[in-house]
């Protein structure tokens, strides 16, 4: 196991073998993801957005603009 050390202005320092296997480097994004309270997953973000085409597959229907905006709105009304 890898530990670092918060510093006052609470930054860390990721260990380098931990640096290697996510494969970042100075510049990078890094996100932390919260996988239930009080635990997070530290994830490399240096893949770009267009990688994440085809993941989920096909929708299996198409919805109007106006069937999105209904959702929307029966959602944040709490139905």
């Amino acid at each position: 196991m890898s530990t670092s050390t918060i510093t006052s202005k609470g930054q860390i320092t990721i260990p380098a073998a931990v640096r290697e296997a996510m494969q970042v480097r100075t510049g990078d994004r890094v996100d932390f993801v919260e996988i239930e309270p009080g635990r997070y997953e530290f994830i490399a973000a240096t893949r770009p957005v267009t990688a994440l085409k085809g993941m989920f597959g096909k929708p299996r229907k198409s919805l109007t603009v106006e069937q999105m905006n209904a959702a929307i709105a029966a959602a944040a009304a709490g139905e």
